[in-house]
């Protein structure tokens, strides 16, 4: 049993903590949140102890954290952790700064982190992924990754999200990165304030079209929007020289009803938490395996700087209509 703690005891410290705590080779021993109400009822839920910061890291017996706290305290915590001797689960971004996430590659690059970025681990994608590598399309040639989720977020909750880019895109950045193979050298991003004024009156973008392009030619085109209307959109087609590839959206159920006016299937899921419940167990097996010493990190700090690189790319396109090239 490795004992771990939990920094961060939010919604989605939540998620991470029931995973952890069911989980047969991990105990979950502390949880940290500034917010002291938060960390006991979490702590109540699972068996953990409330801590601080300086506790968690300085027990010994602590042998990985879990980083599910706000974003702007990701970097200083996984350095910190690093430092400390500690394996690292870092929910993303690594940073919303790209400067300062660089800063940070002498402690990091080739640390024990790992970086959450669960789409990755969501079967779907994996099976998508596994059929682009055994060459069952061909060639990929190209890519198109739709991301809309079902409402926006509270404007509270933009006006520190780092913004749509670094905020919901940066996961299909990863996405794009692992399934082109290879990495972007150019980007060019079109977006605007379509959902709600008071996300524009926050200064961002709810509604965003990215195109990336390779050295080799290999286009992925990226959809992303705060609102779809219809419910959690994730999809993922993938093309190539001998056919297409296609991971679709996920329902509720199977039950379709079939009448005079056709046949009709149930709702898209409409959460995140629901649409990605596999991926961040998935996770969460993964860290047992790089506490273990069975794995090392399959997504670790150079994604995360990768990706944050194209979310900061995909920003400076949209605001100077210009490519950027990196």
């Amino acid at each position: 049993m490795f004992k771990i703690a939990l920094f961060g005891a939010g919604r989605i410290g939540r998620i991470h903590a029931a995973n952890a705590a069911a989980h047969p080779a991990l105990t979950l021993a502390y949880v940290v949140d500034p917010v002291a109400a938060a960390a006991r009822a979490l702590a109540v839920e699972t068996g953990a102890r409330v801590t601080d910061l300086e506790t968690a890291l300085g027990d010994a017996s602590v042998a990985g954290v879990i980083i599910a706290s706000s974003t702007d305290t990701h970097l200083d915590y996984a350095r910190r952790a690093v430092a400390a001797g500690k394996a690292v689960f870092c929910e993303k971004p690594i940073d919303q700064d790209l400067a300062r996430a660089r800063s940070a590659a002498i402690e990091l690059s080739g640390s024990r982190l790992f970086l959450g970025f669960n789409r990755r681990f969501d079967p779907s994608f994996q099976a998508l992924k596994a059929r682009l590598s055994s060459g069952a399309v061909g060639r990929l040639e190209s890519l198109q990754i739709t991301s809309h989720d079902p409402a926006p977020p509270p404007v509270s909750y933009i006006k520190v999200s780092g913004g749509l880019f670094k905020d919901m895109a940066i996961h299909d950045f990863d996405m794009a990165r692992w399934l082109l193979g290879e990495e972007p050298v150019e980007v060019f991003a079109s977006a605007s304030c379509l959902v709600d004024p008071k996300i524009g009156a926050a200064g961002d973008v709810d509604t965003a079209k990215t195109l990336l392009r390779t050295a080799s030619g290999k286009l992925c085109v990226i959809s992303n929007s705060r609102r779809s209307g219809y419910g959690y959109d994730q999809r993922i087609e993938a093309f190539g020289s001998e056919g297409m590839v296609k991971a679709d959206n996920m329902l509720e159920s199977t039950v379709q009803t079939w009448n005079e006016t056709g046949a009709a299937a149930d709702r898209f899921q409409n959460f995140f938490l629901d649409r990605y419940r596999d991926a961040y167990r998935l996770e969460i097996d993964h860290f047992a395996e790089i506490l273990a010493g069975q794995a090392v990190p399959s997504v670790g700090y150079a994604d995360g700087v990768a990706a944050l690189a194209l979310a900061e790319a995909a920003g400076l396109s949209a605001r100077t209509g210009q490519v950027v090239k990196l």
